[in-house]
């Protein structure tokens, strides 16, 4: 069973599901890393150039608001996380968190953070029906297929 536990981690409720699991099959004695890419939008946020048209002129400081609200929810849940797996009898202080700006992609970003020492990844899949992930893939997909030398969890 592994030591280092790597969770990918959003605000969403499979994230979350993803969390439960841990709570149920996992042994206290597991260190857990919550584990974020967020998207880098100070460089969109801090854009002013005569360049830019109105419309995102106008719109720019909602998009903004927008991404700092998103970054507001997924500490709640990250901290909502904790306490489940706290409640479950894991030590708070092997809970950690961190966030990572989008460097090379999700998917890239998680498995890269993955190598630095963990022996697993848990996430949750994400709701796409078989066709559209087919289609479209999926951050899920994505670690599953790139994942070298470590065991990958997939909740549903």
């Amino acid at each position: 069973m592994a030591n280092r536990i790597l969770v990918a981690f959003d605000e969403s409720e499979n994230a979350m599901r993803a969390v439960k699991f841990i709570a149920k099959s996992f042994t206290p004695e597991h260190e857990i890393k919550l584990f974020t890419v967020a998207m880098d939008t100070a460089a969109i946020c801090d854009l002013n150039s005569p360049e830019l048209t109105p419309f995102f002129l106008e719109h720019q400081i909602n998009f903004c608001s927008l991404e700092d609200k998103k970054k507001e929810l997924v500490i709640k849940a990250m901290e909502e996380a904790k306490g489940l797996l706290v409640r479950a009898g894991f030590q708070e202080d092997k809970i950690t968190f961190k966030t990572q700006k989008k460097n090379k992609g999700v998917a890239r970003d998680i498995l890269a953070e993955a190598q630095t020492g963990y022996d697993a990844i848990v996430l949750g899949r994400r709701g796409l029906s078989g066709i559209a992930e087919f289609f479209l893939g999926s951050v899920s997909q994505k670690v599953l297929h790139g994942s070298k030398n470590l065991s990958v969890i997939l909740v549903n």
